[in-house]
């Protein structure tokens, strides 16, 4: 298990859990998100390989549009 801060809420998940999993947890279209990791943007592309840890500090962003 692990602790981590999502989007400034303390939550536990399991280990060996990825961005992309995150995601599919609480049901967000990684298409329509950007992901802040520790302070480093984190490309689509390496959300399936991107193991989180201990105290990390994830954001996510929804963009929405309008007009």
């Amino acid at each position: 298990m692990a602790k981590i801060q999502l989007n400034g809420k303390k939550i536990v998940i399991k280990s060996n859990y990825s961005i992309l999993d995150l995601l599919k947890k609480y049901k967000l279209n990684n298409k329509k998100v950007a992901i802040e990791l520790n302070g480093i943007i984190i490309p689509k592309i390496k959300y399936k390989k991107k193991y989180l840890k201990n105290n990390d500090k994830v954001e996510v962003v929804h963009f929405i549009g309008g007009g």
